[in-house]
């Protein structure tokens, strides 16, 4: 997309400058924001060191990225949106299948219709897509609404079944090579091999925006219609109401809907593309907000509040300072640390010792800080020996976390390598230290410590956000400084 300035496309560069500051000072955590109205890229940021190339997980959103699949695959005969979907993967589908789960249809499971009260896989499954013909259903298919990632894994199984090859492989010569979007775009694979297609595609920003961009325009990218208008259109549409959950504006095939007849792509910690075809309006952001509520809690609010409102059909005039205020700000924008201060009289006190703990659900039984002016460390011992990490005060260290069986490519696979990380510490009080990673590679997630000192004894608590990892660091624990 072609960048323009934000007054020329009717945004008012102040309207935008107060959404990043009321971001920054509510400190959810973006990691970057895409304006554009009818095709042209009005204002675009990244927090450091986040950048316009770095590759971000989507979880939610790659579920559209699926429907779109499965748009062209019906628009050219490979099976249609009332086929069942057990007659399409029938080797998943065990004898005793129950009726209701039998007659499941595809344009079911675009809907979340599906006969299920959750999700029927777990981490453990050795097949998700077969989870779903052999859990016991709830109420007939084609119903209720109920969000099902295992739809858009039942989905994304069918696509790569008849495709020979992984959806977004299936995409790329049809959508995704003809916008642009990056050739090193991949997903997370299920336990069984298929790409996870609920949560696990990885692209930039960018790549996202444009595929938005794509389905505001019916299809078409430039002159080129490379999406089934029809498909689109009933894609973006209201195909079921989800009131009862979600509010009053309804879902369509693995799309959202919004107020003022918009659509979205919404994935888990504010992966976000709200489109406004009407307005010609896109915003699409990345983020980790999974710590603070609901998905777009914080982000969503300052878009409806300082940026909608202020959107105009015809150009505005320059605004020199507002551009330049604008300006400086994206190009400081950060990842922010910890909240506290950089230093404490109990630094010196404590820095060095070790704390024996008692038995604790971390299983941790000693524990250190290293403090030497604005960085620390922070060590602990567990049976197989001790992980250190390495943390800011006052700013964010970027390092690895030290624990290396978390998953890679393919889930229930361990990567062998430790996520990417920041982690900053403050003192909230002068006795207590608060401790904030947040883990920013291809899985997503935060991590919470207090260590408050009294005297000779520590306390400790540690609290995650994150899917299916960090498990291990969770719980409270306490213990005394050994003898020097």
């Amino acid at each position: 997309m072609i960048a323009t300035s934000p007054e020329s496309a009717g945004i008012p560069s102040r309207a935008v400058l107060r959404f990043l500051e009321r971001i920054d000072s509510e400190r959810v955590p973006m990691h970057g924001f895409l304006l554009a109205r009818y095709g042209r890229t009005a204002a675009e940021g990244y927090w450091a060191p986040f950048t316009a190339e770095s590759r971000h997980r989507m979880y939610s959103v790659s579920k559209s990225f699926v429907s779109l699949a499965v748009g062209l695959m019906v628009d050219e005969g490979r099976f249609s949106l009332d086929d069942r979907v057990a007659g399409l993967l029938p080797d998943k589908v065990p004898d005793d299948v129950h009726p209701w789960v039998a007659a499941a249809t595809v344009r079911n499971l675009l809907m979340m219709a599906t006969p299920h009260t959750g999700t029927s896989y777990t981490p453990a499954d050795p097949d998700w897509a077969r989870t779903f013909f052999t859990k016991e259903p709830s109420h007939p298919p084609g119903t209720l609404f109920n969000y099902d990632t295992a739809a858009t894994v039942v989905l994304s199984t069918i696509v790569e079944r008849l495709a020979g090859t992984t959806f977004l492989e299936y995409l790329r010569p049809r959508l995704l090579d003809p916008i642009g979007v990056s050739p090193d775009a991949w997903c997370i694979e299920t336990p069984e091999g298929t790409s996870w297609g609920g949560s696990g595609v990885i692209c930039t920003l960018r790549d996202m925006a444009r595929v938005a961009h794509v389905c505001m325009r019916g299809g078409l990218w430039e002159e080129r219609q490379l999406l089934p208008q029809w498909y689109v259109r009933e894609a973006t549409a209201r195909q079921i109401d989800n009131s009862i959950i979600h509010g009053r504006h309804g879902y369509g095939y693995q799309i959202w809907r919004l107020p003022d007849d918009g659509f979205a792509f919404i994935g888990m910690g504010s992966q976000l593309a709200y489109c406004f075809p009407r307005r010609g309006f896109l915003f699409a952001c990345v983020s980790d907000t999974q710590g603070i509520g609901p998905t777009g809690t914080g982000v969503v609010d300052a878009m409806w509040d300082e940026i909608y409102p202020h959107l105009t059909d015809a150009s505005l005039p320059e605004d020199p300072k507002g551009l330049a205020g604008l300006d400086e700000k994206i190009a400081g924008l950060r990842v922010l640390p910890a909240g506290g201060a950089t230093g404490s009289p109990t630094a010196s006190e404590v820095s060095g010792r070790w704390y024996r703990l008692e038995s604790n659900p971390m299983r941790i039984s000693r524990l250190r800080v290293v403090i030497e002016g604005d960085q620390g460390r922070v060590d602990l011992e567990k049976a197989d020996g001790v992980r250190s990490l390495s943390f800011g005060l006052g700013g964010n260290a970027v390092g690895t976390f030290p624990e290396r069986g978390y998953y890679g490519r393919r889930i229930g696979a361990a990567s062998g390598t430790e996520y990417a990380c920041l982690a900053s510490g403050g003192w909230v009080e002068e006795h207590k230290l608060d401790l904030l990673v947040h883990i920013t590679d291809d899985y997503l997630g935060s991590l919470r410590v207090s260590l408050s000192f009294a005297g000779n004894e520590v306390g400790v608590h540690m609290t995650k956000v994150a899917e299916w990892f960090l498990d291990e660091y969770e719980g409270f624990a306490g213990g005394r400084a050994e003898s020097v």
